[in-house]
């Protein structure tokens, strides 16, 4: 059994951690500063948090524009990153200036949202309004902040395309989801799905 303690390192060619909680579903995120000046950006720390009211959430591992964004103004938006749009989900995570336009860079459409004032990108097949419910900044366990931020927020709208829908039940893997590995230019697609009912107490 291979041990090591993370704050002395890990002793790997590869930080572990990353590929052990993973995949990891992909925090495409579009927001705007209070200039209208937009951004797009995937995070690999992303879920799901709750049901009701639905609230996703994604961290900022430092402090990077789509955070500066969703403090001045409260919203944002989740895009599903899907198999056909892998090469522009990539692209806009370029390192670029705050002024440079991702959905420009990456050849997407940016397409009016309806409750928030944050565009959704228009390829992709699921969306997600956002409002801004928290914005926490991690600590370690001494209580000692680190450069990271938790920004949950209640999702207002869905967007889905109406050919995800099979007889009202959305189909996840028709999606074409995208995943996070660890390595350092690792995702993944979809593979086997098997099925497991809940036990009753």
């Amino acid at each position: 059994m291979y041990y090591y303690e993370p704050a002395k390192g890990h002793g790997l060619p590869h930080d572990p951690f990353n590929a052990i909680v993973g995949p990891r579903p992909i925090g495409w995120i579009s927001s705007h500063d209070r200039e209208g000046r937009l951004n797009l950006a995937p995070y690999s720390f992303f879920n799901a948090f709750n049901y009701i009211p639905p609230i996703i959430g994604f961290c900022s591992v430092g402090r990077k524009d789509s955070l500066n964004n969703i403090e001045q103004t409260g919203e944002f938006v989740w895009n599903l990153a899907t198999r056909p749009l892998a090469e522009q989900m990539n692209q806009s995570c370029a390192a670029v200036a705050a002024d440079i336009d991702e959905f420009a860079l990456s050849g997407l459409t940016p397409s009016a949202s309806r409750v928030v004032a944050v565009p959704r990108v228009g390829e992709s097949p699921v969306s997600f309004e956002c409002k801004v419910s928290q914005i926490v900044q991690l600590k370690r366990a001494d209580q000692e902040l680190v450069p990271s931020w938790l920004i949950l927020g209640e999702v207002v709208a869905v967007h889905i395309a109406e050919h995800l829908l099979k007889d009202g039940i959305y189909d996840t893997a028709a999606a074409e989801p995208i995943l996070r590995g660890g390595g350092p230019a690792d995702y993944f697609a979809l593979g086997e799905l098997f099925k497991m009912t809940r036990p009753q107490a």
